[in-house]
């Protein structure tokens, strides 16, 4: 290729960052520059990485790639490739409407991209990774794929099968992280409730924590999606007997009513939701619980709002987000389902629990004034340093914000007492 500088534009979820980074270290061994600065158009060779879950990413996505093309048109680039979820879902149809984009590739090819590129694949280079984001934190997926049968969700018609990846494997991806200087490991999959039951016949998660334990310069190992049902036991005492691991559970529920639980297919009902979720409070009363919810998905009336609405009041989740539901085809609920809740009620339901779960995080919040936490610094904006506590997960739950007036460094640990706190952030200085 004429322009050996290459970009690769990531959307979607922390799975594609992951997939995305891991391309840039074969792409990188192969020869070409990597280019960071995404506000640029200007490259040699631009691949998108997509993601096609709902209608607003599918949107994101769309938007992105007529952008680039328009750069390419104007000659600001020379080849624009397009991968990821949204090309394994509508290949065909991107093809047709879209033939500006030079080739399409889906999930899992990076054997052909790298193909297509000139550069040959290396096996050696799977658990290396060239870092898009700040470094102090990475994630490490543990697993492709799913295998539950969620009526709402594409995710298995998309990714395939779960498949998690071998321990060894994993464990020696997480040393070359440790030794690029990631403080901060976040564990991600579709499930991680699920991992090593295809591979090893039983749940291997909390062998795998443990053996990520054993690499100390790790202070922080986050989970993230546990699904409700099946939860590994063995996590809970693995969690409260290990500072190391962040006191925070992120476990979607979707929902807590029988009716809703059993149209949506998830294969847990409210009683056992309510038990994993009540021993984790009393097993370790000091983890954050995460969850997220559906609202507006067919067959939800007014009865089963307020049962959530009246659960979400009750068990006061420390962390919630609350998704409207979106009709997507080829899901059981779009095949099997009148998707018939209007838009404005679905928006009245979120904005309702939002409501709700508003005044729960603010009196939270109020609540940690004058305590001090263990803090990382992500970055400098503006006028403030913004970090994060254990209990926060990056772009995904609140932040710590302390004036740039005291000297700190992104990447960093710091002792901060709470000096104010708002609805979903907190104010600090360092002790």
């Amino acid at each position: 290729m004429k322009n050996n500088k290459i970009r690769i534009v990531t959307l979607g979820c922390s799975k594609n960052i992951v997939d995305s980074e891991k391309l840039l270290r074969q792409v990188q061994k192969g020869g070409f520059r990597l280019i960071h600065d995404t506000d640029s158009a200007s490259a040699g060779t631009v691949i998108i990485n997509t993601c096609g879950f709902i209608n607003d990413a599918k949107e994101e996505s769309i938007d992105t790639i007529l952008r680039y093309i328009r750069a390419k048109e104007s000659g600001l680039i020379d080849n624009l490739y397009v991968i990821g979820c949204l090309s394994e879902r509508y290949m065909d149809a991107l093809k047709s409407e879209i033939p500006e984009v030079d080739k399409y590739f889906g999930v899992n090819s990076m054997k052909e991209i790298l193909e297509e590129l000139g550069i040959r694949y290396s096996k050696d280079l799977l658990t290396q990774r060239v870092f898009t984001g700040p470094g102090h934190y990475a994630f490490l997926k543990i697993s492709e794929g799913c295998d539950r049968t969620c009526a709402f969700c594409i995710i298995p018609s998309i990714r395939g099968k779960y498949i998690s990846r071998p321990l060894e494997e994993l464990v020696t991806e997480a040393n070359h992280l440790a030794e690029s200087g990631v403080k901060e490991l976040i564990l991600i999959a579709q499930d991680l409730s699920y991992y090593g039951l295809d591979l090893y016949r039983r749940q291997k998660l909390p062998k795998l924590i443990s053996e990520l334990l054993k690499i100390e310069s790790f202070e922080w190992i986050r989970l993230h999606y546990l699904y409700p049902a099946n939860f590994p036991s063995d996590l809970i005492p693995l969690i409260a007997e290990n500072p190391r691991i962040c006191r925070y559970v992120d476990i979607p529920v979707q929902h807590i009513s029988d009716k809703m639980l059993g149209l949506m297919k998830r294969s847990h009902n409210r009683r056992e939701t309510e038990a994993i979720l009540y021993r984790l409070r009393n097993e370790i009363p000091a983890a954050v619980i995460r969850t997220t919810l559906i609202a507006g998905h067919p067959g939800e009336t007014e009865n089963e709002f307020l049962e959530l609405k009246e659960f979400v009041e009750s068990f006061r989740f420390d962390r919630l987000g609350v998704f409207k539901y979106s009709h997507e085809e080829g899901t059981y609920s779009c095949d099997n389902y009148e998707d018939d809740i209007p838009e404005a009620v679905k928006e009245y339901r979120v904005a309702e629990l939002m409501r709700i779960q508003q005044n729960i995080s603010a009196e939270i919040n109020e609540s940690l004034v004058g305590r001090i936490f263990k803090v990382i610094i992500d970055r400098r904006e503006g006028e403030f340093f913004v970090g994060r506590t254990e209990y926060d997960s990056p772009e995904v739950d609140q932040e710590v914000l302390v004036s740039s007036e005291y000297t700190l460094k992104p990447g960093n640990f710091y002792q901060i007492i709470i000096t104010q706190s708002t609805d979903f952030d907190l104010f600090g200085k360092p002790v």
